[in-house]
Order: C-alpha cells, then sequence, then structure tokens
C-alpha cells in the first residue's frame, strides 16, 4: 500500500513553536493546489500500489476551499487506484470550524479530521500565538463529534508556566468529546522559532524535564484507564482507530510527498524532499523540473531508523527482523548494546520483541540513541 501526503504551506499567523515550512503571506495561496495537482501529475509512476492513506497536513489545511478539497480528491480517485478502506484526514484549526465547513469536507469524501487544539487554557494559546480561543476549541470538538465518527485531537505538554494540574484538566477537557484518537507532544524548543528567542532572552521561562516527566506519565496512565492504547510513543487510539498515516510512516512503508518541503520515500531506500519555498516550488512545478533533493540509505541509515522508530511504537524491535534484515554483525551489536538496558529494567523481552517498560517511557529516544550505530 502507499500514502499520499499533501503540504498545504500557507497559516493565518505563525505558531511561536512551530519550525514546519508554511508562509504568512497569502501570495501564490490561490495557485498552491493547482501546482499540487501537477507535481502529482509528474511523480504519478512514484505511486505503485493502492492508496491506504491521504493526508492533508501543513501549514494550516482548513483554509484551503472545499470546492479544492472536492476537485482533489475527485483526481486522485479518478487517477489512482484507491483502497476500499482509504483515510482521508484533514488537519483543521479550530477557528476554521463550522457547520457548513464539515459537511463540505465530508462530502469530499474526507473521513477522519485531525484537530489541532494544543491547550484549552487561553493563556497557553496567547504563548503559542494561536489563532483560535479556548472557546473555539470548545465549539470546533462540539461540531465535530456531532458531523464525524472518526476524529483525533492534538495536545501539547510541558508548555511554560503550566502545572501538572493544568495538564490533568486539559486532558479531562479534551476526553470529554470522546475522540477516537489523541496525539499529545512535549512542547519542544525549536531554534530558529519565536519561542526559542523568547527563552533565550529569558522572556520566558522552561518547566523542569522533571515536570516535563510527571506530565508524561500522567498522560500514559490516564489514557490507559480510558481504554486508548498508546500505540506509538505519543499517539493513543481506541482499538481500531489507529491513524493510518502515523502506522504507515513508523513502519516504514512507502509515501509520497506533494508541496514546498514535502518528504517522500519508496519504502526502500530512496528519501527525497521538496524545495522549502513556495516561489521556487511554483516555478520548478511549473517547468516540469522539480527541484528537490533525494538520499540513499545505506543499511546503517535504515538500521538506525528501524531502531529509533520500533522502539516507540507498541510492537517494539524484532531480534529475528534485524537478523532477517541486517545480519549477525548488526544483531549481536544490538544484543549487546540492550545489556546494560535490560539490567536496569528499562527495557525488556517480550518473546522475540524488545519493548520499553512502563518506568521508562519518557526515555525512548536516550535508550534507541544508544541502541544506534554511529
Amino acid at each position: 500500500m502507499s500514502n499520499l501526503y499533501v503540504h498545504y504551506p500557507y497559516c493565518k499567523k505563525a505558531c511561536h513553536y512551530c519550525n514546519f515550512h508554511f508562509s504568512t503571506i497569502n501570495k501564490g495561496r490561490d495557485q498552491i493546489m493547482g501546482l499540487m495537482e501537477k507535481e502529482l501529475q509528474i511523480r504519478a509512476n512514484e505511486i505503485k500500489s493502492p492508496l491506504e492513506s491521504i493526508y492533508f497536513g501543513g501549514g494550516s489545511p482548513s483554509l484551503i476551499s472545499t470546492k479544492s478539497i472536492v476537485a482533489f480528491v475527485q483526481k486522485i480517485k479518478r487517477d489512482f487506484e484507491i483502497s476500499d478502506k482509504v483515510e482521508i484526514t484533514m488537519e483543521v484549526n479550530p477557528d476554521d470550524v463550522n457547520q457548513n465547513y464539515l459537511l463540505d469536507l465530508k462530502a469530499a469524501g474526507v473521513n477522519r479530521l485531525s484537530i489541532g487544539i494544543q491547550s484549552f487554557f487561553e493563556k497557553d494559546l496567547k504563548l503559542m500565538n494561536r489563532t483560535h480561543s479556548a472557546k473555539q476549541a470548545h465549539d470546533a470538538l462540539s461540531l465535530a463529534g456531532k458531523y464525524f465518527d472518526n476524529f483525533s485531537l492534538d495536545l501539547i505538554y510541558g508548555m511554560p508556566y503550566s502545572s501538572l494540574l493544568d495538564w490533568k484538566k486539559n486532558l479531562s477537557l479534551a476526553l470529554d468529546y470522546n475522540p477516537l484518537h489523541v496525539s499529545a507532544y512535549a512542547l519542544t524548543v525549536e531554534k530558529k522559532t519565536a519561542l526559542y528567542h523568547q527563552i533565550k532572552k529569558k522572556k520566558v521561562k522552561p518547566i523542569s524535564e522533571e515536570a516535563v516527566r510527571e506530565h508524561y506519565n500522567f498522560l500514559i496512565d490516564k489514557m490507559g484507564s480510558e481504554g486508548y492504547i498508546n500505540y506509538e510513543f505519543s499517539n493513543f487510539g481506541k482499538p481500531g482507530y489507529f491513524s493510518v498515516n502515523n502506522q504507515n510512516y513508523w513502519n516504514g512503508k512507502a509515501y509520497l510527498g506533494l508541496g514546498p518541503s514535502a518528504h517522500s520515500y519508496d519504502g526502500i531506500r530512496q528519501r527525497s524532499w521538496n524545495i522549502s519555498n513556495n516561489h521556487l516550488y511554483a516555478v520548478s512545478v511549473s517547468s516540469k523540473n522539480l527541484d528537490r533533493e533525494s538520499e540513499t540509505l545505506n543499511t546503517k541509515d535504515l538500521y538506525n531508523e528501524y531502531i529509533m522508530t520500533g522502539l516507540r511504537k507498541i510492537d517494539g524491535l524484532s531480534l529475528a527482523h534485524i537478523k532477517k534484515v541486517f545480519g549477525n554483525t548488526y544483531s549481536a551489536y544490538f544484543e549487546e548494546q540492550v545489556s546494560r538496558h535490560l539490567e536496569q529494567r528499562n527495557i525488556f523481552w517480550d518473546g522475540d520483541y524488545l519493548k520499553v517498560s512502563r518506568q521508562a517511557k519518557f526515555l525512548t529516544d536516550g535508550i534507541a540513541s544508544d541502541l544506534f550505530i554511529i
């Protein structure tokens, strides 16, 4: 199966924590969907199996007119083989949601929403420079539950000035709407963002790593008690409602990314990414000479990626898979490196699979880095 990711590179304004590629300048916005359709035509031969996921991300794809969404989805269905159970996800901001918009999305074939709530506290939303209010977050979720069976919401924990009590309330408010899926991320301070400069200039004080760990530990326990499965470090779904897009990414399946900065992977060794410039992207697509870079992953790269993604998943890492795909040298190295963490009970064997223990979940990325081949 293949997956399609559509990167819409425009936003109303810049969130202070975001380092994704986007623009708040409207120039070229009316042409971007047409350009991505042209890119899809140029790269059509890269889709070699039925599409099981179409994901509109960004940026703020809820700024795309529903007329454009309808035309785009119809074109995909006309030109490519689509799985009977294809999952079509649209990321939406709460301030873009209204009844007519949701009905139009549903008519267009969108069957899953990913709603960027982030927080129900005005102080957090202001610090993040989000475009929506807490009331709009509640209103959007009420409408989503009315018109969509399958919707997810995003939350951010570890916010500056945020207490454990704040986080407990945020999570409780989210779960009141019975989402089938929740993505919860620790606030990451990325360079070249407004938040990074605010912290560097001591205008904003981040909370301690210990406090962030408390937030995450509560998240794990609370979601488990509510019947959600932590199928990937930051993702929780009710049984049967894990994100197809997320799973395929973490399982190393092929995906095609359209739009400025979008990444693609052939599912074997080849990765590529489009230029992160809206104007130059438009020029390259119009000339049918796509401006993108690529890399061929070597065996060490593939091994390290398997370690990174596998350890974050509920399935864990398979020793048999490592032996079969990477050979005895890699499997011997792997077994040697895991010994210390086994002694410390950070990880454990579940048959052939190595998994992270409950008490060490917050340390997952650090454990993975210890298993890498540098």
